[in-house]
């Protein structure tokens, strides 16, 4: 885990363009179908581990209330939900969140509360949940920075939020081959396995204007929250952040 970061500690992060909300939305609904196919193909099955390492910094207690943002088809809710807590799956896609559905009730597993919504206008009052969670999706929403401020909104104080995101390989030369892979590879492969080869060409895009590590860290602290850090895994092609709100 890396240290702390504070206000003033370093560089403005570079500004993002906005998102067209409506096109992004469109997109995640056309690739719904085969969403978690995909990713598991594309990420060489390393989701399944992100996601279990995601589950470990919420560290959720019984009966918690968790809001899990840009949810897709639910599987880290469910990861939530499974180790006791209360789970709330949000998502601005129906397809996405249809699919979670029609996966839930074809396994059996005990429903969760499903939500259409805005990541970055939550249908929520002020200090509704314990925790705030966000896997692969920061990243798309129109303004990230206002998600973060309206994630601490609905957090308790004392609570607690975790962005699961992709980063910067902190290796030299591991950054070169993942960013050739980006450019080269994913969109090839994209056009084999998935439903929609053009939306991973956008993944690609993101992840490649995405801010590194410190940067990000930054944007929490600007939000509100405190004492961000950052876990890297798989060389640092993902990395989980943690933040609390002051109590």
């Amino acid at each position: 885990m890396e240290g702390p970061v504070t206000a003033g500690s370093l560089p403005d992060p570079r500004p993002t363009e906005d998102k067209d909300a409506a096109l992004v939305q469109d997109m995640f609904d056309r690739v719904a179908p085969r969403y978690d196919i995909a990713n598991a193909i594309l990420s060489f099955g390393s989701d399944q581990h992100w996601r279990r390492v995601a589950v470990r910094a919420v560290d959720p207690q019984p009966a918690e209330r968790i809001l899990d943002v840009a949810t897709g088809t639910g599987l880290l809710a469910r990861e939530l939900d499974r180790a006791g807590a209360d789970a709330v799956a949000l998502d601005f896609s129906w397809n996405m969140l249809a699919a979670g559905k029609r996966s839930e009730r074809r396994t059996g597993q005990r429903p969760l509360a499903w939500l259409n919504g805005d990541g970055t206008a939550l249908p929520f009052a002020d200090d509704s949940f314990d925790a705030v969670t966000i896997s692969f999706g920061l990243r798309n929403l129109p303004d990230p920075r206002a998600g973060l401020r309206e994630f601490a909104r609905v957090t308790k104080p004392g609570g607690r939020v975790v962005v699961m995101e992709f980063s910067s390989p902190t290796n030299t030369l591991f950054r070169r081959v993942y960013r050739d892979y980006l450019v080269r590879a994913l969109p090839r492969i994209a056009e084999v396995v998935t439903s929609d080869p053009a939306a991973y060409r956008y993944l690609a895009d993101s992840i490649l204007e995405w801010p590194d590590q410190p940067r990000l860290a930054r944007w929490f602290v600007d939000a509100g929250w405190t004492d961000p850090r950052w876990q890297n895994l798989t060389g640092g092609i993902v990395a989980i952040h943690t933040a609390r709100l002051p109590e």
